[in-house]
């Protein structure tokens, strides 16, 4: 019993070990205005992660993460505007930097790319609205269409009577026959 407890303890504390990253905290900043924290706290919402996955600065634990955070926060210290430093952000590590990169020729498709696929898809759908109801409009009907008039009448020829005029031709064969 005490072995078992031993085990249970020691998967336990390496669980728990092996998650270094569960318990980080972010830094804090002292800043000498409510305004330059009130910045910082933007610019850090507004600049992804580029080791994580879709995160931004100020939810982010990596270690070039806090880095980038320093350097905001360095920047913002130093009195540079949010453009300023977006800029250097941009220009250091690219448009992906940005959770809203500008508008340009090698993010053209990143903006324009859902609504060409949106009317790509429309005019899509309509097409074969179209196609659709034309295929309809021209199906030959049962009534026009000759081959398939003399197969059903073939058909209606060769079947025995059911129903009303079958009993009444089976009683006047028994009556006939009494």
């Amino acid at each position: 019993m005490m072995r078992k407890t031993l085990l249970l303890t020691a998967l336990i504390v390496a669980l728990v070990g092996s998650n270094q990253y569960g318990y980080a905290v972010i830094e804090a900043v002292e800043f000498e205005t409510k305004q330059q924290e009130k910045r910082y706290k933007t610019l850090i919402d507004q600049l992804r992660c580029l080791v994580c996955q879709n995160q931004n600065l100020a939810g982010s634990d990596a270690p070039l993460a806090k880095d980038l955070r320093d350097i905001t926060a360095d920047m913002i210290k130093q009195g540079d505007s949010d453009a300023t430093i977006k800029a250097f952000m941009r220009d250091r590590y690219g448009d992906f930097v940005l959770y809203e990169p500008p508008f340009n020729w090698s993010t053209a498709f990143l903006w324009l790319g859902p609504f060409v696929l949106l009317i790509l898809v429309s005019i899509g759908l309509i097409l074969n609205i179209k196609r659709r109801q034309e295929d309809d409009l021209f199906r030959p009907t049962q009534a026009t269409d000759d081959a398939e008039r003399i197969k059903v009448r073939n058909l209606l020829r060769d079947t025995p009577s059911i129903g009303i005029n079958n009993e009444l031709s089976s009683n006047e064969t028994n009556s006939d026959n009494t």
